[in-house]
């Protein structure tokens, strides 16, 4: 995916160890280091608290833009809201809850629990997701209104 290394870029920008970034998402520090080299796939969660916590956008930390930074970027991020905003762009472009569980490899109820709230996308779908479709991973979690997708 390569959101490791701009982690560890803006990490080390910074000045703070892997320590404490695992210490503000609740993880061992080996653990993080595991998301960092990306041996394993942060959560969702934990990768919008590390952007949350760098003032940066998930667009950004995917590498589908340089833009680090969005106006008007909400820090928090509501299921439900992410549910509908997924809901209302897989209908917009005409994509049965089927024909996307097919494209990510899962079920139909996993993406029905994406989009009824219940669970927070992960982080593997969001990106395979916006990569393909060019939309906006910060627009599907609800943590901006707009640019809807990307360029």
């Amino acid at each position: 995916m390569n959101y490791g290394e701009n982690l560890k870029l803006l990490r080390e920008r910074n000045g703070i160890s892997q320590r404490t970034l695992a210490e503000i998402i609740n993880v061992s520090r080996p653990a993080y280091t595991q998301y960092e080299n990306e041996y394993n796939t942060i959560p969702c969660i934990h990768l919008i608290t590390l952007c949350d916590y760098f003032n940066v956008s998930l667009d950004y930390i995917f590498n589908f833009n340089s833009k680090i930074q969005y106006n008007n970027l909400k820090d928090n991020v509501d299921k439900l809201k992410a549910g509908i905003r997924l809901k209302g762009w897989r209908k917009e472009n005409k994509i049965t809850q089927e024909k996307l569980a097919e494209f990510l490899q899962t079920s139909r109820s996993v993406i029905a629990d994406y989009e009824r709230g219940r669970f927070l996308i992960s982080t593997s779908f969001l990106y395979m997701i916006c990569k393909k479709y060019k939309v906006s991973a910060d627009y599907l979690l609800g943590r901006i209104d707009s640019p809807k997708y990307l360029k």
